[in-house]
């Protein structure tokens, strides 16, 4: 298959590459980590792909996996593609690119795309990636943690598809965000992003970005994160699917079957034994070559509520300042908590 890694905007054109059934299944990210010397493709003008895509026949139905950034929606997607059913497509390129040109459109930038050119380029996208394999039953997107914030458009653009909305409550989310070593790039990384969003949902002051704490920080990041999950939920009733990570680990069998029904997916008793007892539970799903299972994820966030005990309160000390009598925001608070 002819895959659609980038989006040049500035040059109007797009880089495929050949990719196989086996490469997006092994693929944790498809961006540049899965070029190498034997890739092959080449650019294409997009005027060009445009008119081509436009007769694509025999495509499968879409949906997408949100989430709030380090809430399992890596080990969601590889188990489904487990079920045999599934083509998963693990963070597009093209998704940070539409981002960030939904975002400049809403500051105004001089660079910024007409709606009409922003929404042609999302109707690309989605008919290139509603391209499957034999067997293919459907193709599921797992978006970047950030780039949830493009969920309204992707689904105005794909009006069948369907969603699942991975979360966390604020305190096992700050304690795997501070449990990584390279958790202070995490948090800088998104930081300027997520403040700016956040700033156009609450309406109101923010702290600078250099008076944050890493705790204050992550406990920001949170609650951009959930506010924009809340967003998607009450705009796309029924649509979009919220499950609690927590609440999946707990129960495996019964969230997936829950998730492969809201994806009109086969979820028989059967298929959902053999999905838990694969090795995908056991390994690291973004480097599956490295072991990893509910046990040890309790033990590295046991660790890290100790090492940052004081990060972590004063990061929900900030929430509950900022959180209010907010009931919405109150109830995934206090989901999950130790």
């Amino acid at each position: 298959m002819l895959y659609p890694m980038k989006l040049d905007l500035a040059r109007g054109r797009v880089l495929q590459i050949e990719m196989s059934e086996a490469a997006f299944r092994a693929a944790s990210f498809l961006d540049d980590r899965i070029l190498d010397s034997d890739t092959r493709g080449g650019w294409v003008p997009l005027q060009e792909l445009q008119t081509q895509s436009a007769s694509l026949a025999g495509t499968c139905p879409l949906h997408f996996i949100f989430h709030t950034g380090h809430v399992g929606s890596t080990l969601v997607s590889r188990l489904l593609d487990e079920t045999g059913q599934v083509l998963s497509l693990r963070e597009p390129l093209p998704l940070r690119t539409l981002a960030a040109a939904q975002d400049a459109m809403r500051d105004g930038a001089a660079s910024a795309l007409a709606q009409h050119q922003f929404d042609a380029l999302m109707t690309l996208c989605v008919r290139l990636w509603r391209r499957g394999f034999d067997g293919t039953q459907a193709v599921i997107v797992k978006a970047t943690s950030s780039c949830a914030r493009l969920a309204p458009a992707l689904l105005a653009a794909a009006p069948q598809a369907h969603a699942i909305y991975l979360n966390l409550g604020a305190e096992a989310w700050l304690a795997t965000l501070l449990a990584g070593e390279n958790s202070h790039i995490d948090l800088r990384g998104h930081a300027a992003e997520r403040m700016s969003r956040l700033a156009v949902d609450v309406q109101q002051p923010l702290p600078a970005l250099d008076a944050l704490s890493p705790g204050e920080l992550a406990a920001l990041g949170w609650l951009t994160e959930t506010s924009t999950q809340l967003k998607v939920l009450s705009e796309h009733p029924g649509r979009v699917l919220p499950i609690d990570f927590e609440a999946f680990l707990g129960n495996p069998p019964g969230q997936l079957r829950a998730i492969l029904a809201h994806f009109h997916l086969s979820h028989d008793p059967e298929l959902l034994a053999r999905i838990v007892r694969s090795p995908v539970l056991t390994r690291y799903s973004k480097a599956p070559e490295h072991p990893y299972d509910p046990a040890l994820r309790a033990a590295v966030l046991q660790d890290s509520r100790r090492r940052h005990r004081e990060e972590i309160t004063k990061g929900l000390r900030l929430l509950e300042k900022r959180i209010g009598n907010e009931p919405r925001l109150r109830a995934l608070f206090g989901a999950g908590s130790a």
